[in-house]
């Protein structure tokens, strides 16, 4: 047997002697693909298994008389959700050509991709033979993620009066129970058809009763398919990820011991919305003013009825859109399956326009011409990196029309070519993760070392600039295998600028930002490298039938490259709360020009009748202090010391100096706050770039 040296001793991955001479003799011509060696036990993971059901999982179907109407007699749940890729992951054509490709890069991973993909097969045991070709073709095997396997779903960590009691036993019949990190498919669903939800509801009522379960409303929900990892890596000391041992489970489950494939939940874990709801103005639809977890913005809230048959109306249930940024897999799985879907071609795109409207809402784009350069700027508006999730193909990126007088384009940076679906990256920016495989994976497999869309093999992160959410810490993100890889984002930085010369003749500049769901590059990998059926090819005519995955326009702005503009200023990191559960505020009026006339530094919400300093700093920083976030960076002056009144509020004008032109300030303010042990306060920190 070959046997490879790694970090953790001798491992064995492929076959015999002879197997690595033919390799070595044939790599002289041509790169031989050879598979790892891989089984079943390499896949083994914690949570519920295979055949553990005592009550059968109930198709969706069962769900729709009660919960389909999306009008007034019903809250839509059913209507919303097979209008969703939760409901058709298990029918997503791009699915199933990345799975073919994984299972010949490793053997037996495709039931590793199922457990999420298609939950109910799996746990009907219908998830082997790893090529799916077990699933039955109607059925829960069919259904993605359908009601059962959410509302059975129990939390991992149980917490007495908190959790449903009945949770105890279902957590004691595990064979293998997941860690409080429960990822990658590790759920925990309840044998018994015992259905949970954020409401309780007696038996008696209508066909079935709810456990009151507050698991439902929390993110660590979601973190059972969206936080991604690969067990066939173990991480090492240093950041680098070492195969495993083969033909065995991972040593420790645990995701930050594997290697991160997606980080959707831990990104948003660390950033401010993990901390406390952040008032995003509305934008994300529902009734909530102010939203923190991954329900809030997916699942916005409404005024409804909790079923058809008149349950009295609540303020807060939430919508089953599933809302997401896939522009076009949607149309292409009602293209695949006209019936078994469930969907009608207006219903997909309807679907779609609900994710188009939604990912529109996740960044804000503005620039500004300064002598010969125009800067761009984008924030994040969401609870994790913009764009996250599925890596592979998914980007997003500046696009400038530069004009000039006679309103004609002159050239174009970020262009992309329709009818090629080519994109020019080297003039622009582009938002993505790249994965690829090292020197050694990429010997071992006959792969070329470096990026690469091999997921199943992958173990490096190649380039990940994707902007962080609003309280990024780059050591907190680099502890959940999140870190930015070829960019530089300072702590708390949520934005990212970039600066375009400005060409000759030029007038104005038209700027877009666009997100693309999947790229020219990846769905020709997929139709390409699968040697195993047709479902590489599957995926590629649906691609070119549904517009070749068109760039979403995101975000639009024109500037008139004859005037100088700022940028306004925004906020940054999270304040401190007060004894009375309310938020400071630090906001502006007026710009912050020499010549803009009036510019005021407004505070709300801080403790009335209290002494306070304004402190001015030179960039973000991210440090525990005074019970709360210091998130201004030394060294600091103090800019105003000011008295708030009886309101809590407090106006500290400002004349911005021409020498102050051309800089970009941070400021965070610190007061007597005696409803707080500590004894002091501070507000959230703002970010300021002053102009003529």
């Amino acid at each position: 047997m070959l046997q490879i040296s790694s970090g953790k001793g001798r491992r064995t991955l492929l076959g015999s002697s002879l197997v690595l001479s033919l390799l070595a003799a044939a790599q002289a011509i041509a790169p031989v693909m050879v598979p790892v060696g891989t089984t079943a036990n390499d896949f083994t993971l914690p949570g519920s298994q295979p055949g553990s059901m005592a009550d059968n999982l109930l198709e969706a179907q069962n769900c729709q008389g009660c919960h389909e109407d999306a009008g007034a007699f019903g809250d839509g749940h059913y209507a919303h959700w097979k209008g969703s890729m939760m409901a058709q992951a298990t029918r997503d054509p791009i699915f199933w050509a990345a799975l073919a490709i994984a299972n010949q890069d490793a053997p037996e991973a495709g039931t590793y991709c199922m457990r999420c993909h298609t939950p109910g097969g799996f746990l009907e045991g219908h998830a082997t033979p790893a090529d799916g070709s077990g699933l039955q073709p109607f059925g829960i095997d069919q259904d993605g993620v359908s009601c059962s396997i959410c509302h059975r779903m129990v939390d991992p960590v149980y917490t007495a009066g908190v959790s449903p009691i009945e949770d105890v036993a279902v957590l004691a019949g595990l064979s293998l129970a997941p860690g409080a990190d429960a990822h990658t498919g590790q759920y925990v669903i309840d044998p018994d058809d015992q259905r949970r939800g954020p409401y309780g509801l007696d038996d008696n009522i209508h066909l079935h009763g709810t456990l009151a379960s507050p698991f439902h409303q929390e993110s660590r929900l979601c973190a059972n398919c969206h936080d991604v990892s690969n067990p066939v890596y173990d991480a090492q000391p240093g950041g680098t990820y070492d195969v495993n041992t083969m033909n065995a489970p991972h040593a420790t489950f645990s995701k930050t011991d594997m290697f991160p494939v997606e980080r959707t939940f831990s990104e948003w874990e660390q950033s401010v919305f993990a901390i406390a709801p952040q008032d995003v103005g509305g934008r994300f639809g529902g009734t909530l003013t102010e939203v923190a977890s991954c329900q809030d913005c997916h699942m916005p809230t409404v005024e409804s009825l909790a079923c058809a048959f008149g349950l009295t109306s609540r303020p807060d249930i939430n919508e089953h859109t599933f809302l997401g940024a896939n522009s076009w897999v949607i149309k292409a799985v009602q293209d695949l399956f006209p019936f078994d879907a469930g969907i009608s071609s207006s219903e997909a795109d309807a679907a779609v326009a609900r994710n188009v409207a939604f990912l529109q809402e996740a960044a804000d784009l503005s620039a500004w011409a300064d002598g010969g350069n125009l800067h761009v700027r984008v924030v994040n508006r969401t609870g994790h990196k913009l764009p996250t999730g599925y890596g592979e193909g998914r980007r997003m990126w500046i696009s400038i029309d530069w004009k000039d007088a006679f309103g004609q384009t002159i050239q174009k940076n970020g262009g992309y070519n329709a009818a090629t679906a080519t994109l020019n990256t080297a003039n622009t920016t582009v938002y993505e993760i790249k994965h690829g495989l090292d020197a050694n994976v990429a010997s071992l497999t006959g792969n070329a070392a470096g990026e690469s869309f091999h997921f199943v093999l992958n173990n490096t992160i190649e380039k990940d600039n994707r902007i962080p959410p609003q309280g990024y810490n780059g050591v907190n993100f680099d502890a959940v295998q999140a870190p930015v890889v070829g960019a530089t984002y300072a702590d708390n930085q949520h934005w990212d600028d970039t600066t375009f010369p400005i060409p000759i003749f030029a007038s104005s500049a038209v700027v877009r930002l666009y997100h693309q769901t999947t790229s020219k590059e990846y769905i020709e990998f997929l139709l390409n490298e699968n040697t195993t059926n047709t479902n590489g090819q599957t995926a590629y005519d649906q691609w070119l039938l549904h517009g070749k995955s068109a760039p979403v326009e995101m975000e639009i702005t024109t500037v008139a490259l004859d005037t100088t503009a700022c940028t306004p200023p925004f906020p940054y990191g999270i304040a401190k709360q007060r004894g009375n559960g309310e938020y400071p505020v630090l906001t502006t009026t007026g710009t912050p020009s020499v010549s803009g006339g009036a510019f005021t530094f407004e505070i709300t919400g801080a403790a009335p009748n209290q002494i306070a300093v304004l402190f001015e700093g030179v960039g973000t920083m991210d440090l525990t202090w005074l019970g709360g976030r210091l998130v201004v960076l030394p060294p600091l002056i103090r800019f105003a010391t000011v008295f708030i009144d009886a309101n809590g509020n407090v106006s500290i004008p400002y004349t911005v100096m021409p020498s102050d032109v051309g800089k970009t300030k941070t400021y965070q303010m610190i007061y007597r706050d005696g409803s707080t042990p500590i004894q002091a306060g501070l507000t959230a920190g703002l970010t300021v770039t002053y102009c003529d």
